[in-house]
């Protein structure tokens, strides 16, 4: 089981974001972000948008810290990596 979290540098809406995975499964994603109260409407393909201001409780509740870079690289070798479709 890894739950993994970007630095919050993504800017939108107004506020800064990390995106949350799983580089296990979907349901381990949305049981852990369940738990720790994340909204439905977060989840976008393949991660949760994460507010900056609660990328520090997403981290104490289990996920690891790392690199943009890694997270959609670890993410990609677990086969569940959604882009967005050509428009």
């Amino acid at each position: 089981m890894s739950l993994l979290i970007d630095p919050p540098t993504w800017p939108a809406r107004g506020r800064v974001w990390s995106h949350l995975v799983s580089d296990e499964s979907f349901d381990e994603l949305h049981e852990f972000a369940l738990g720790i109260g994340l909204p439905e409407r977060g989840f976008h393909r393949d991660h949760y948008d994460v507010p900056a201001d609660l990328y520090d409780r997403v981290v104490v509740a289990g996920a690891i810290a790392v690199s943009s870079r890694e997270l959609v690289s670890r993410l990609k070798k677990a086969g569940l990596r959604r882009r967005r479709a050509p428009r």
